[in-house]
């Protein structure tokens, strides 16, 4: 086996990078996602190296470690996305709990598969049910150009809440036995967190908008991936402080306190809110870019090549597309198409089965069902984007 020199390997990350970016641009007019593309990249790339006799060694965590950062950025791209106006109320309350019962019902059925399926205690399904029912919104958001206005809203929204509420689950069935104790302690702790992410969002506002020092943003990020560690093993949902800032920060207009505006200003606030949008969007297409590749060069297609894994995984994406369309045609009560397409599983997913704890492992579950989810899932929204006709009269009524 060779190893790579250093000029090789700099010259590759700067090249993932272009082609990232020239992705982004393509994946406009073919309307194939950018990740699966990325994906693709990362598995070519892990053949390359085999057939060059390269030696990558990849430190184990190295993707659990861009993940984690990924997510902070996602959930705080996805605060500072969220407009909270009093016409949008009603859009904001429809997406949330399509959000929420599409997430529930997707995870009693794979749970009940899986239970079936692997004969193994149902706390361990209900694990691994979570991450394959959460709605990849780092694939989903950058694929909406060609869908007309109001789908494109209750997406943004649907994705941005069914990543949110599908990681203070998975923490919480994690952390705690389920029973009416815990679920109190629960409850008791996304009240801390809230109050919390009130007193340290003022804080970090105090820094972005009174601070001289031109170094300040990554500062804020830093702090708040500190926040958002600190939160875990404290057993809070800290999530909720990153996205409640990234809240606070895109809808400064609806405070109506006079003091806070006053010490605050408005231009302030709006200029803050520019320089995260542009900081939080770069930094988010990096570690998306380098979190993508490195799971496809991880990737062994040859895994997914089983009828085991072939079966298992038709069953997840079969679950996943009819709770969805029964929600979205019973409630939305027209055209659902494409949202009913809409099912990727992405960077959340992966990285919170990274997570799973030792004593929740499904000891016959084959990882390559993962892949083979993820990969299809991908390939049906894909399809759905490709085939999609934008008519002016085909919205979604939002009355549910």
């Amino acid at each position: 086996m060779k190893n790579i020199s250093t000029e090789i390997l700099i010259i590759t990350f700067c090249s993932v990078v272009v082609l990232s970016y020239l992705f982004s641009i393509i994946s406009r007019y073919i309307k194939i996602p950018s990740v699966l593309l990325l994906l693709t990249t990362g598995i070519v790339f892990r053949y390359l190296a085999t057939w060059q006799g390269w030696q990558i060694n990849l430190p184990e965590n190295l993707v659990e470690l861009l993940g984690v950062i990924g997510l902070v950025m996602i959930v705080l791209e996805a605060g500072l996305d969220l407009k909270v106006t009093g016409d949008k109320f009603q859009l904001i309350g429809n997406s949330f709990f399509a959000a929420l019962f599409i997430l529930l019902f997707s995870v009693g059925g794979i749970t009940a598969g899986l239970y079936y399926w692997l004969h193994e205690g149902i706390a361990k399904c209900v694990v691994y049910a979570i991450p394959l029912s959460i709605m990849s919104s780092s694939i989903v958001i950058p694929s909406l150009q060609h869908l007309a206005q109001a789908k494109k809203e209750f997406l943004v929204y649907e994705a941005a809440f069914s990543d949110i509420l599908g990681i203070i689950a998975f923490n919480y069935v994690t952390a705690n036995s389920i029973s009416a104790a815990s679920l109190g302690l629960f409850g008791i702790n996304i009240i801390v967190a809230v109050l919390l992410s009130v007193v340290f969002s003022v804080l970090l506002f105090l820094l972005l908008t009174r601070t001289k020092m031109n170094i300040k943003f990554f500062l804020v990020f830093a702090l708040l991936i500190m926040l958002y560690e600190g939160g875990k093993m404290l057993g809070l949902p800290s999530l909720l402080i990153i996205l409640i800032f990234g809240l606070l920060v895109n809808n400064w207009n609806i405070i109506k306190i006079p003091a806070a505006r006053r010490f605050f200003p408005t231009e302030k606030v709006e200029e803050t809110l520019r320089l995260l949008h542009s900081i939080t969007a770069e930094t988010a297409f990096i570690i998306r870019t380098f979190f993508f590749i490195l799971f496809g060069f991880t990737i062994k297609i040859e895994a997914i090549n089983n009828k085991e894994v072939v079966v298992a995984g038709s069953i997840i994406v079969a679950i996943l597309l009819l709770v969805r369309f029964l929600y979205l045609k019973l409630f939305l009560k027209q055209n659902v198409y494409p949202e009913t397409l809409f099912i990727p599983r992405g960077l959340i997913t992966i990285l919170l089965f990274y997570k799973i704890p030792a004593s929740f492992r499904l000891t016959a579950f084959n990882d390559s069902i993962l892949f083979f989810v993820i990969l299809v899932t991908g390939f049906i929204m894909t399809l759905g984007v490709i085939f999609n006709r934008k008519q002016p009269g085909d919205l979604p009524q939002n009355d549910f």
